[in-house]
């Protein structure tokens, strides 16, 4: 019993020294530093847009990428399309709702490896107060202190709700929608 005690403090330190933990790096969002866009189709016709306020920080470290985590936080207000009608309705209640939901949030819990410079974010998306799982496929690039993430999402636009009234079907405005992300972070 005496040899039993001596050799668990030995092992708890071996433990310890032997455990390598896991730090994943912090990045911040850089504003102004990518795009975060969408793209559809109105009357069979082809557009895209993109916020132009977001913010997030994305903790990430590609040899241990099931240790990250990222928040994005988009200003629905932001929409842009360059196309004035569409512009002024985005931010109604029958699309964004903005003035009862002024952001959506894209929330990581994790990161999985695909080979390469490929990792599926998994996680879940908030938008018009409704939250659904996704998973979002990106590749990324660090060089140094900037970390750079290129993917994309295709979405139903229903499932969360935007689009409603007479747009809630794919009549004038197609339910298919892509989420575009091509965004740099600095910090590691």
């Amino acid at each position: 019993m005496k040899a039993l005690h001596k050799f668990l403090p030995v092992a708890t330190v071996a433990g310890l020294l032997l455990s390598s933990p896991v730090f994943a790096a912090d990045w911040t969002l850089a504003p102004g530093n990518g795009t975060l866009g969408f793209s559809g189709t109105q009357t069979g016709k082809a557009f895209e847009g993109h916020f132009e306020k977001y913010d997030g920080t994305i903790s990430f470290d590609p040899a241990h990428p099931e240790a990250g985590h990222a928040k994005i936080t988009i200003d629905m207000a932001s929409a842009t399309t360059g196309d004035a009608q569409r512009d002024s309705a985005l931010p109604g209640h029958d699309w964004f709702d903005v003035k009862t939901f002024p952001t959506a949030v894209f929330e990581a819990k994790d990161f999985k490896a695909k080979g390469g410079n490929t990792f599926d974010a998994e996680g879940t998306l908030t938008i018009k107060g409704i939250s659904k799982p996704v998973t979002l496929p990106l590749s990324i690039e660090i060089d140094g202190a900037a970390l750079h993430a290129k993917g994309h999402l295709p979405l139903i636009r229903s499932t969360f709700n935007v689009g409603v009234g007479p747009w809630a079907t794919g009549q004038w405005v197609a339910l298919e929608v892509g989420v575009d992300v091509d965004v740099t972070a600095h910090g590691g």
